[in-house]
């Protein structure tokens, strides 16, 4: 692979600069200039998928192998899809890949999704009551997988972000304890700072191997990582 010039003529900057607009904050600034210059961006509009998270999931299937053909997944919080789009593929739910049993894919999401070609999206909190039920009959049976990349609402204070979002993947467990099947698989992003404990205590009680992994596409800025649990003991 060629190597880029780093001095002497024929040196080129190939990193985009965004001038801060008349009425927009600094911090709204190096956000687009960092969407600009982020490749998984670019890979992810190149490649079709709605966001780049679908590199995280993808780099996490490619090391723990989950997402099989035939396999029944949930994604709790799917919006805007690119996991949903992922798992189509892997779990061939299109039926496209001769001679492999084919998977089913159940998005669900608080908000309205744009349908996605494999997956059946359903709008839902997945907190009431009777959402295991109505997975499962929307299923047509137990998941093997139950993945989530779900993240609360930003407060801007560091610690609270951690606790709430640790506490939604908490929930997102609850959950996978009712719809999956023994040996089944849960998938879901935390933000490391020492309140999930409690939660690694958890599934390493419910599951046979837990791995605690920061995909390569997950920005090195960022505090988060990704729970695989794997061996569901039902």
């Amino acid at each position: 692979m060629a190597k880029k010039p780093t001095s002497g003529r024929g040196r080129r900057d190939l990193t985009v600069k965004v001038k801060t607009a008349r009425g927009r904050k600094l911090s709204s600034t190096r956000w687009l200039e960092r969407q600009l210059n982020d490749p998984y961006v670019q890979r992810a509009r190149a490649e079709g998928y709605r966001g780049r998270a679908a590199f995280k999931i993808l780099e996490l299937d490619d090391r723990f192998r989950f997402l099989v053909p035939g396999a029944r997944v949930v994604d709790l919080g799917c919006a805007p899809g690119g996991w949903c789009q992922v798992a189509v593929t892997r779990v061939n739910a299109l039926g496209e890949k001769s001679g492999k049993a084919q998977g089913r894919v159940l998005g669900i999401d608080l908000q309205e999704v744009e349908p996605i070609t494999g997956a059946e999206i359903h709008q839902l909190d997945f907190m009431e009551d009777d959402a295991d039920a109505k997975v499962k009959a929307w299923l047509g049976g137990p998941a093997e997988v139950v993945m989530s990349d779900m993240a609360a609402s930003s407060s801007g204070h560091k610690q609270t972000d951690h606790l709430r979002i640790v506490a939604l993947c908490e929930a997102a467990a609850e959950l996978a304890f009712d719809v999956l099947e023994p040996g089944g698989t849960f998938v879901a992003k935390v933000l490391a700072g020492g309140a999930e404990t409690g939660l690694q205590t958890l599934l390493k009680q419910r599951f046979d191997k837990v791995a605690n992994v920061k995909p390569p596409s997950s920005r090195a800025d960022s505090s988060e990582k990704f729970v695989v649990a794997m061996g569901f003991r039902g």
